[in-house]
């Protein structure tokens, strides 16, 4: 799939014009899906005893962020609306955020290692302006 910038996947129309993007077709949901992949890739590392707390935990937002994204674009209602699920999924990006800084101050990852992570949730915060 051909990931296409941000002004041209598309800020919402005005004044009542149709809404026909995919939102497969939007970068910020493409990001999303990677970083549910880098968040899956880092949970990898946890110990075993963190499957149920943390690890859980810090995938389910991650899957969160796209989830939300796509939801409020297929609803297709209003700006107002997907801009609801923006935010939405901006809250689950701050858990994730939070999520990777413990891991780190756990031990389970290093800043290296999650580094990567955090320059994509800065990305996709960046990216959800249009929408917001």
């Amino acid at each position: 799939m051909e990931k296409i910038s941000q002004p041209e996947a598309g800020i919402l129309p005005r004044y009542g014009q149709e809404y026909k993007q995919n939102y497969k077709d939007l970068l910020i949901w493409q990001k999303g899906l990677d970083l549910v992949v880098q968040v899956y890739l880092l949970a990898d590392k946890f110990p075993n005893a963190e499957t149920y707390g943390l690890k859980g935990q810090m995938q389910r937002a991650a899957v969160s962020v796209p989830s939300n994204i796509a939801e409020g674009q297929a609803r297709g209602s209003t700006n107002a609306e997907f801009s609801r699920f923006i935010r939405i999924a901006l809250g689950s990006l701050a858990e994730v955020d939070t999520q990777l800084e413990l891991s780190i101050r756990l031990g389970y990852i290093t800043e290296g290692e999650a580094e990567s992570a955090f320059a994509l949730a800065l990305e996709i915060r960046k990216d959800a302006v249009w929408f917001c």
